[in-house]
């Protein structure tokens, strides 16, 4: 994770994303850089528009608050079956 923070951080100081400045990124924060890490990021983000991407990403995570709406619903229908339930079987108790 810290491999991609490092490239989210090269990115918003407007620093070009490159396996050097990666590797500095992390090698400045006294951790053991794993080249094969820093390459396989450096190849996944080959075209990609980190700018757009991070902006659908946003938008993306507005969107399931409004579904979370639907959900109190159907714990009501499950808080109203309960009851019932429960009485019945109450009834077969006490006949």
């Amino acid at each position: 994770m810290e491999y991609i923070y490092g490239a989210l951080l090269l990115h918003k100081l407007g620093q070009e994303v490159t396996e050097s400045s990666l590797t500095k990124v992390i090698a400045a924060t006294g951790v053991q850089v794993d080249e094969s890490k820093v390459k396989t990021l450096i190849a996944a983000l080959q075209g990609v528009d980190i700018s757009s991407e991070l902006a659908n990403a946003s938008a993306v995570a507005t969107a399931p608050a409004s579904g979370s709406a639907a959900t109190p619903a159907k714990e009501e229908k499950k808080k109203e079956e309960a009851p019932s339930e429960s009485a019945a079987g109450l009834s077969a108790l006490f006949g």
